[in-house]
């Protein structure tokens, strides 16, 4: 048992056991994705969470989570053409503490995925610090990461799949496995396509002997 994560302030302790012996599709992940007001983690901030529950390659779109919030720095012209969420959507939402315990909680005992997952954990561990949650203790796998490892190892997978001079954006990759996209960056939306993503990958995965947790966090870490 570990702790997942602790709120200095109100004594919020919840602690989740994941065995890293446990075989990768069988395993319970969170892929989760942000929209941010832009990348600087200095001075932007969170516009939205999403997130979806897998076990192992089944992706349970019954158990998603997902919430635009009030970002604490001004929304940007540029960002809101990405991700198309306006001043008018995010004026009367809570501040990002006001969802923080809820998105905990939902990703207790779960390992968490994304695409370029170092970006996502970066915002949300400023805000968590902020607020006063401490640290996510929540191991971590990142698609693109998973993605280069294959490319290097891929024994008898298809070489199509793993072209290194190509982009490894998320909707590159989506394109390149047949991941269909709708509504991209939308934060739920982008977790649906990385979660289908890794749907893909846990098999390759599988056929190329990586068979635990403990496997998939040795190569997949962000």
């Amino acid at each position: 048992m570990f702790s997942l994560f602790r709120k200095s302030s109100g004594g919020l302790l919840a602690a989740s056991g994941i065995d890293m012996s446990m075989p990768l599709d069988s395993a319970p992940y969170v892929v989760m994705d942000t929209e941010l007001t832009g990348l600087d983690f200095r001075k932007d901030s969170i516009v939205s969470v999403g997130a979806l529950r897998m076990t192992g390659t089944r992706i349970e779109l019954g158990r998603s989570f997902y919430e635009v919030v009030r970002p604490s720095t001004e929304l940007t012209s540029k960002s809101i053409v990405i991700h198309e969420i306006t001043h008018s959507e995010t004026e009367q939402k809570p501040g990002i503490e006001g969802i923080m315990e809820s998105f905990l909680r939902f990703c207790e005992g779960a390992v968490i995925v994304g695409h370029f997952i170092s970006l996502d954990l970066r915002f949300l561990a400023k805000e968590m610090k902020r607020i006063g949650y401490g640290s996510l203790k929540n191991p971590a796998v990142d698609t693109c990461v998973l993605h280069e490892w294959m490319s290097q190892n891929r024994g008898d997978l298809s070489s199509k799949y793993f072209n290194d001079a190509e982009s490894k954006d998320l909707f590159a990759l989506a394109k390149k496995f047949q991941v269909p996209v709708h509504g991209a960056h939308n934060a739920l939306m982008d977790a649906y396509v990385t979660a289908q993503l890794f749907q893909r990958f846990i098999n390759m995965l599988i056929t190329l002997g990586v068979r635990t947790l403990r496997d998939l966090l040795r190569i997949g870490k962000p």
